[in-house]
C-alpha cells in the first residue's frame, strides 16, 4: 500500500512538473500584438497617401506572416516627431497590443516642380511598448541602401519597410529578451 501511494505521489509530481515546462515554454512562445498607425507621409499630399498606406501595409503584412506575431492596424497617423507617451499607451490598452509602432515614409523631391517626386523613399519606425516608452526606432533609405533608381515607388515602399522592420529586429537582438518580451 505504501508504494502504491509513493509511487501515486511520484507521478503525480513528476505530471506537476512537465505542466509547469509546458506552460512556461507556452508563455515564452506568446503571440504578440503590435498596433501599426498609419504612416506620416512627407510631403503632406492627399493623392500619395492612399498608395502609400496600402504598399505600407502589405510589406509589414508580408513581414509578420513569417513571425508569431499579429499584426493590429488602426486608421489614426501620429505625428513622428512628437508622440505623446499617454496617446500610444490608451491606443495599446484599448486594442489589447503588446506594442506599437509609429511609421513615417518620406519621399525624395526632385525636379524644380512642387510635386516632382522620385520613387526613392525613407521609410522611418519607433517601436513603443504597451505603457508608451520608446524601446528603438530605425529607418532604412532605399537610395542609399538598395542604390535603387529604377522601380517603382510601391516596390521602393515595400523594400523601406521590410528594411526598417529588419533594422528594429536587428536592435531588439542587442537588449535583453526579457526587457521587450519581442
Amino acid at each position: 500500500m505504501r508504494k502504491f501511494i509513493f509511487l501515486t505521489a511520484f507521478t503525480t509530481l513528476l505530471f506537476f512538473c512537465a505542466s509547469s515546462v509546458k506552460a512556461q515554454k507556452n508563455a515564452d512562445n506568446k503571440t504578440r500584438k503590435v498596433l501599426y498607425f498609419n504612416p506620416e507621409v512627407d510631403p503632406d499630399i492627399e493623392e500619395i497617401k492612399e498608395p502609400t498606406n496600402t504598399a505600407f501595409f502589405s510589406a509589414v503584412s508580408d513581414n509578420l506572416s513569417e513571425r508569431k506575431n499579429r499584426m493590429l492596424k488602426t486608421e489614426i497617423q501620429v505625428s513622428f516627431d512628437s508622440i505623446d507617451k499617454q496617446t500610444i499607451s490608451d491606443y495599446c490598452i484599448n486594442n489589447d497590443a503588446d506594442f506599437a509602432v509609429v511609421p513615417k515614409v518620406k519621399y525624395f523631391k526632385v525636379g524644380i516642380g512642387k510635386y516632382v517626386f522620385s520613387n526613392q523613399v525613407i521609410v522611418s519606425m519607433k517601436l513603443f511598448d504597451a505603457g508608451g516608452n520608446l524601446l528603438t526606432e530605425s529607418d532604412y533609405d532605399t537610395y542609399k541602401k538598395n542604390m535603387r533608381l529604377l522601380g517603382s515607388t510601391t516596390n521602393s515602399v515595400k523594400i523601406g519597410t521590410h528594411g526598417a522592420i529588419k533594422g528594429i529586429l536587428k536592435q531588439l537582438r542587442k537588449v535583453k529578451p526579457s526587457e521587450t518580451g519581442f
